[in-house]
């Protein structure tokens, strides 16, 4: 049985520096992202992913992709924005995406963790990290939209190499559902979302995707 985050670090020894120490805890604390289950399943449907398998490989993503967005992006911003933008959900849980019921209130739950979780961080630092996290939800600068076309690219490649149709059969999802989902790489990644058109497709064929 796993120990609660409380019991985990009250084994935690104080330095002399109160900065140092809040760091330290923070950083014990984000592993608590390996145990925040998503609903998209890893590639070889072995299980379910996991909220720091995910921020890990959009981030990869934000440096390899570049050349496909279709304004000037800084990538390692990107990057950044993909690292920090589930880190709420630490307190506040994944919303899978298709489930319409479970995204009413999302926006109110996630704000509220923000509050609780970047003020254990020194200000300056808490300003940093909900900077980024805001920047990543408010869909405006170059680089957060490039952001979240890997956020929404990631799952939908894993989807795509389902055997099983991944979380499109799992959800019911129509054509019009998971086009919504992905539509962000329509007007950024034009070239990309030739082969998104082309796996709607291919789903649709194989019955993992609905008219």
């Amino acid at each position: 049985m796993e120990k609660p985050f409380e019991e985990i670090i009250s084994a935690f020894t104080p330095s002399d520096d109160g900065r140092l120490d809040s760091l330290l805890k923070f950083t014990a604390l984000a592993e608590q992202m390996d145990g925040i289950l998503r609903r998209t399943k890893l590639a070889d449907g072995s299980r379910r992913q996991n909220d720091a398998e995910h921020s890990w490989r959009i981030a990869l993503m934000a440096l390899l992709f570049k050349e496909y967005f279709s304004d000037q992006v800084d990538e390692r911003k990107a990057a950044l924005l993909c690292l920090a933008h589930d880190l709420v959900e630490i307190y506040a849980g994944d919303t899978f995406a298709y489930d319409a019921a479970a995204n009413v209130g999302k926006e109110e739950r996630e704000k509220a963790a923000e509050q609780k979780l970047f003020g254990q961080l020194p200000d300056d630092i808490a300003r940093k990290l909900r900077a980024l996290w805001e920047e990543f939800e408010e869909f405006k600068s170059p680089e957060s939209r490039y952001a979240n076309c890997m956020d929404r690219l990631e799952p939908f490649l894993n989807n795509s190499l389902s055997l099983t149709g991944g979380t499109w059969a799992e959800a019911g999802a129509t054509v019009a559902m998971v086009e919504k989902r992905i539509g962000p790489l329509k007007e950024n990644m034009p070239r990309v979302w030739e082969w998104v058109q082309k796996n709607i497709e291919r789903g649709k064929s194989r019955g993992f995707i609905k008219e």
